[in-house]
């Protein structure tokens, strides 16, 4: 005959795992499961098996035991997690790769029908199309307002209509009408809310933050460290080679405006004396062009038939 565990014994037995876990692992999802099924939850189990644990329980559970291991052990990073716990929520212990274990989670969402009272997550449409149901149900149409009309025989719905908005409840019509067209606009499963790792708590986002992400955003703060040295005139790292661009800019400009010289600055007044060479060093630069203008005439004519007249002529251009 099986032993019957006590509820105080299934304290304690919840109490020694989740303080094992937060002990060996480093990394934590948070998750939500708000309608998650029990057989739903056992596939994402199967799914995460092998460098992930799934914890499940009652926050107030969950809430305790962290408090009492962080006195113990004296790790108080760990009450960052009880700040998280909220609402109808799990623990994904981890020592994968967070992005990984994180899309392996999103995998498994299952379809619902919009069940009477229900928030909608997301924005119910019902699309346009013929519904095979008999015009003895167009009333279902009228109540929503949905334009339809009777083709062949069945009730064929004219354009696309929003039923149900994101943050609404479902109603009965809206619920009966989906489930007659045999819609499930719902699709559930563990979505993840916070991200815990190693005593740090971000937000899911983070994860998927890319290596070009994360170079914008460094050039973009770099950018903004230039602009406020160059506004304050306080030299930073990052603002000193445009300082010296600036500074050497200012001393050119008063270079040509006086008789004040220096070796960098005699070629720019050189030219700003002669304008001239600039003409004259346009067509050195174009001289090579020229020539590869000229090379492909000179194979296109010795592919021709030889005769006296292009022998000449070939001779003019060698």
């Amino acid at each position: 005959m099986a032993v019957k565990v006590t509820k105080a014994e299934k304290k304690v037995s919840y109490d020694k795992k989740l303080c094992k876990l937060l002990d060996t692992y480093q990394q934590i999802l948070i998750v939500g499961a708000d309608n998650v099924g029990s057989n739903q939850l056992q596939m994402i189990r199967k799914g995460l098996r092998g460098d992930s644990i799934v914890l499940m329980g009652k926050n107030t559970m969950m809430k305790r035991s962290i408090r009492i291991h962080a006195e113990k052990t004296g790790n108080n990073a760990f009450l960052a997690l009880i700040e998280c716990l909220v609402g109808n929520v799990g623990l994904i212990f981890t020592k994968g790769d967070l992005k990984e274990v994180s899309d392996e989670v999103s995998k498994y969402k299952v379809g619902a029908p919009a069940r009477v009272g229900l928030v909608a997550p997301i924005d119910v449409v019902v699309p346009p199309g013929n519904t095979g149901l008999d015009p003895s149900q167009t009333s279902f149409f009228q109540v929503l307002n949905i334009p339809t009309k009777i083709n062949k025989g069945t009730v064929e719905i004219i354009t696309p209509v929003e039923i149900i908005k994101k943050g609404e409840k479902v109603g009965s019509s809206e619920s009966a009408l989906l489930s007659k067209l045999l819609i499930k606009p719902f699709s559930y499963g563990l979505i993840v809310q916070s991200v815990y790792d190693n005593g740090s708590v971000f937000s899911p986002e983070v994860l998927e933050l890319t290596d070009n992400d994360l170079v914008a955003r460094f050039a973009a703060g770099l950018t903004n460290v230039v602009g406020l040295s160059m506004i304050l005139d306080y030299p930073t790292l990052a603002a000193i080679p445009h300082m010296f661009i600036n500074s050497y800019k200012n001393v050119l400009s008063f270079a040509i405006a006086t008789e004040y010289s220096f070796p960098q600055a005699e070629k720019v007044k050189e030219f700003l004396k002669n304008p001239s060479k600039f003409a004259v060093a346009a067509p050195v630069a174009a001289a090579p062009s020229a020539k590869a203008k000229a090379a492909p005439a000179k194979e296109e004519k010795k592919e021709e038939p030889e005769e006296d007249e292009d022998d000449f002529a070939g001779g003019l251009f060698d």
